[in-house]
C-alpha cells in the first residue's frame, strides 16, 4: 500500500468532520417528529438518515471528487475508484425513531480494499472512535485497546440480528442463548458499528452478527485491529466488509467463541 502520510491523515481529519456534521444534525433531529418509512416490516429508514447522508457525500465529493463513495441510502458511486468511502449515516434508526441511545454514524474508507482510515461517532454518549491504519485507535482522543479477559466463561458479549427472521435469526437466537448460558451475559444493542467500537474500548469481550452490510462494518473492523482486536467470519475464515457475517474479539476468547458457534455455521452452510 502506497499512501503518503499526509494524505492519509487528511482523510482521517475529513472523515472525522463529516461524521461530527452529521452527528450534530442527528443530535438536532432527535427530539423532532420522524418522518419514517419502510425497507421493510422492521428496516426503517428516516429523513433524517437521507439528510445525514447527503451532508456526508457532499463534504466527500468536495474534497475528495475522485473518491468513490458506497453509502447505504444511495447507489454505489465512482464502484471503481482505488479510495471508497464506505457510510452509514444512521446506524441504528430503529433506535433513533424510538429514543433508544444507541445509534451513530459509521464513516470508513478503504484503499484498494483495504480500511484505511476509520470514524465512529456513538452520538448519545459523543464519544469519538477513530483509527488509521497501523496508528492505533483512539476514543476522543485517548489511545484504547480490547480487554485482557482471557475466560469465555466471565466475558460479558454482544450480539446483533437481522431483520430477516429467518434460518440465520433462528439460529442466532439458539446461540443468544447458549452463550448466556456459558458467559456473564450477552447485550443486544442495535447498532453494529457500535458494538464493534465497545468490543475495540473493551466494554465488551466478542461481537458476532449475522446478515450484515458494508456499511455496517467498514468503520468499525479496523478501529477492532488497530485496538488489538480479532476479526474473522464465523467459521474462522478471513472477513471482509463484503461477508455478511462476523465475529469479533479481543483476541484470547476468539478460538473459544470459533468452537462454540461452529456447530451452528455448519448446520447452515454458510
Amino acid at each position: 500500500m502506497c499512501i503518503r502520510d499526509r494524505d492519509i491523515h487528511h482523510i482521517h481529519d475529513v472523515a472525522v468532520q463529516a461524521a461530527k456534521t452529521a452527528a450534530e444534525l442527528i443530535l438536532s433531529d432527535s427530539d423532532k417528529q420522524k418522518s419514517v418509512n419502510y425497507k421493510g416490516r422492521t428496516d426503517l429508514v428516516t429523513h433524517t438518515d437521507k439528510k445525514s447522508e447527503q451532508l456526508i457525500c457532499t463534504i466527500i465529493n468536495e474534497t475528495f471528487p475522485d473518491h468513490g463513495i458506497l453509502a447505504e441510502e444511495s447507489k454505489p458511486h465512482l464502484p471503481n475508484a482505488n479510495y471508497q468511502w464506505i457510510i452509514d449515516p444512521l446506524d441504528g434508526t430503529t433506535n433513533f425513531v424510538h429514543n433508544y441511545p444507541s445509534f451513530a454514524v459509521s464513516i470508513g474508507v478503504h484503499y484498494k480494499k483495504s480500511p484505511v482510515v476509520g470514524c465512529v461517532i456513538e452520538i448519545s454518549s459523543n464519544n469519538i472512535f477513530t483509527a488509521i491504519k497501523k496508528e492505533g485507535a483512539f476514543c476522543n482522543n485517548n489511545l484504547i485497546t480490547v480487554s485482557s479477559e482471557k475466560d469465555l466463561q466471565k466475558s460479558l458479549l454482544v450480539t446483533g440480528f437481522g431483520y430477516k427472521h429467518g434460518d440465520k435469526w433462528k439460529a442466532n437466537m439458539n446461540l443468544f442463548k447458549s452463550f448466556t448460558d456459558i458467559t456473564q451475559g450477552v447485550r443486544r444493542l442495535g447498532a453494529a458499528s457500535v458494538d464493534l467500537c465497545h468490543v475495540a474500548c473493551g466494554i465488551v469481550d466478542g461481537f458476532w452478527e449475522f446478515d450484515l452490510h458494508p456499511w455496517d462494518t467498514a468503520a468499525g473492523i479496523l478501529i477492532v485491529l488497530e485496538a488489538g482486536g480479532k476479526i474473522t467470519q464465523m467459521d474462522g475464515r478471513g472477513f471482509d466488509i463484503f461477508q455478511k457475517q462476523i465475529l469479533a474479539s479481543n483476541g484470547h476468547i476468539h478460538e473459544p467463541m470459533l468452537k462454540h458457534i461452529k456447530p451452528i455455521i455448519d448446520s447452515l452452510n454458510c
